[in-house]
């Protein structure tokens, strides 16, 4: 879950021209509540070396930007940071809240092998599994939100048997780069320190940092930080601040960043971090939104070899926060909720991502092969906020009516992901809305009410089709989870893994059952998971049918809460792209 502001307010227009290459050795010192834990025999000698700012060469200035750059800097230290400092941080932006315990950042780990394995990876479950999230490179001078760290994957790669081996890296930003040549925090952070009138002194602030040479703002600015999506033999790191970035996987299993992704010079624009992969044809669709100028929103289309083959844009009449959409077998649904980008509220000193309490939520129904926004049939679907949506699929009802299912986690309060209320603390219920195409009518009804479900997903092989089943975190207390739950979606029925104890994991990864048939059950589940009591982390798989432990791979470090992962099977990554 993630939302980057500084990009989609003010930089809505990507050029791609500069593709950063990061081959650059790098090891990271800075640690917020680093792990008590040793870590086991340095890696092979042909892995990267970990990352640290003072290895990366400061910016040849000439003397009038050193000047210019250390007048930046007392402006920023005897004005700016004086008056944050009398800023009262509400706890979703204070630091001390939000990077304290398992939320710390921590230091790359280069390859470690040999892992420890509690009973026995299955066979069908060889390949790599990665996980994405917020690293936070420096500590923050202000406000910092959970979504404003440095992206930052981490994989174990899963040989069956006993044979597994960890690795975590840094994804190599012109933004992280940028900050580790100054040897210091430099771009604003998106939810943190964009609030106000001080957000706008911070953008002001950036922008002549900019404008003397100190960082190349046409390089990108995003953290890459929320999802993983391999398409075209390409690990792509998301978040929708930017452009992809690519990250190549090695032998070994480590990670390299190899530079931003704009398929080719296609993509002009920021893609938001929830594309779909269509398990049929190979075929992605994605989003891309600006919020400065017409058309708000754009649909996008490759085909599986990553040529472009539809943009059709999309005039909202405000533009809004759309973080996820969906897709069936023959169309896209589109999600135009409350939560809208509203800059002025900046000048009246709040946040410029508000509910509209006047707006109505609704979702647009269209054709894949649709080539203009004319052909989009939009659906009221009043009261209605999903963050993330599990699946959708096309049926005819009793009536004879074409029918879009919509599966979803319905959140309120809508700002939640923002705010901290704890009188009206967050829910997150999953829920099916049905979108009538021939009376333009919708219904929404919860599955399973009284406990918060996110982060999760169906078999992807079934997306886009009826599916029975989903898998998804019981996320309690928020913003913990501290279980697995499968959901029956035809009965309502909810069976669950229960970590135990001060254990928590995150974002619920299938993995089918390569060897069996496309049974939706026959697969296996798998999450990091955090005993915050023994201060230990694990890799757990579940077997999805019978919801119980079949394996545990013991990580060397600690890997902290996160967003987004992804499984890469070993015949998938025999086919990854080396360009």
């Amino acid at each position: 879950m993630h939302l980057s502001l500084s990009h989609h307010l003010f930089f809505t227009s990507t050029p791609s021209n500069h593709k950063s290459t990061t081959k650059t050795p790098i090891s990271c010192n800075v640690l917020l509540n680093p792990s008590k834990k040793e870590l086991p025999t340095p890696a092979p000698l042909f892995s990267p070396p970990t990352f640290s700012p003072q290895s990366v060469p400061p910016p040849a200035l000439s003397p009038f930007q050193k000047l210019a750059a250390a007048a930046l800097d007392i402006v920023e230290n005897s004005i700016i940071l004086k008056l944050e400092k009398n800023r009262k941080l509400n706890s979703m932006i204070d630091p001390a809240v939000q990077l304290q315990g398992n939320y710390a950042p921590v230091q790359e780990v280069p390859v470690q092998t040999g892992l420890e394995v509690i009973g026995t990876i299955p066979r069908s479950v060889q390949g790599i599994y990665l996980r994405n999230g917020g690293n936070t490179l420096f500590p923050p001078t202000s406000g910092h939100h959970f979504f404003d760290g440095d992206g930052m994957i981490h994989a174990v790669t899963l040989a069956g048997g006993k044979t597994a081996s960890y690795a975590c890296r840094f994804t190599k930003t012109n933004r992280l780069l940028a900050e580790a040549s100054l040897g210091k925090p430099f771009f604003p952070k998106p939810i943190g320190e964009l609030q106000g009138r001080l957000g706008l002194a911070r953008l002001a602030l950036f922008y002549a940092r900019t404008a003397i040479g100190l960082a190349d703002l046409g390089g990108g600015m995003g953290v890459a930080n929320v999802a993983l999506t391999y398409f075209n033999g390409r690990l792509l790191a998301m978040s929708e601040d930017d452009l992809p970035y690519t990250v190549r996987i090695r032998p070994d299993g480590d990670l390299e960043t190899t530079g931003r992704y704009d398929f080719d010079g296609q993509l002009r624009n920021s893609m938001i971090a929830h594309p779909k992969v269509d398990p049929a044809t190979g075929d992605l669709y994605s989003l891309s939104y600006n919020v400065i100028s017409q058309p708000h929103l754009k649909f996008l289309k490759f085909d599986k070899y990553g040529n472009m083959t539809r943009e059709v844009g999309i005039s909202l009449q405000q533009p809004t926060m759309i973080h996820d959409f969906a897709m069936t077998q023959s169309h896209v649904v589109i999600p135009d909720h409350q939560m809208v980008f509203k800059l002025s509220e900046m000048i009246r000193g709040g946040f410029p991502v508000v509910h509209d309490p006047d707006k109505v939520s609704r979702f647009g129904v269209m054709s894949k092969i649709a080539t203009h926004e004319s052909m989009i049939q939009w659906i009221d679907v009043p009261d209605c906020f999903c963050f993330h949506i599990w699946n959708a699929w096309e049926e005819v009802d009793d009536h004879g009516h074409k029918v879009v299912v919509v599966i979803n986690s319905c959140l309120t309060p809508m700002d939640s992901l923002y705010f901290s209320d704890g009188d009206n603390p967050l829910k997150a219920e999953l829920s099916e809305v049905r979108l009538n195409l021939d009376t333009a009518r919708s219904t929404r009804r919860v599955i399973v009410s009284g406990i918060n479900l996110e982060g999760g997903q169906v078999d992807k092989r079934h997306l886009g089709k009826r599916t029975r089943y989903v898998y998804l975190a019981i996320a309690e207390p928020w913003p913990k989870c501290s279980s697995i739950a499968k959901v029956d979606l035809d009965t309502g029925a909810v069976a669950k893994y229960l970590y135990g104890g001060q254990k928590f994991g995150g974002e619920v990864c299938f993995v089918p059952n390569e060897n069996e048939d496309e049974n939706e059950e026959e697969g296996f589940l798998m999450s990091f998971v955090r005993d915050e009591e023994r201060e230990t982390s694990e890799l757990v798989i579940l077997k999805a049918s019978t919801m119980s432990q079949v394996a545990s791979i013991k990580i060397p470090s600690r890997v902290p809460y996160g967003f987004h992962g992804t499984f890469i099977s070993a015949q998938e990554l025999a086919k990854q792209s080396l360009f």
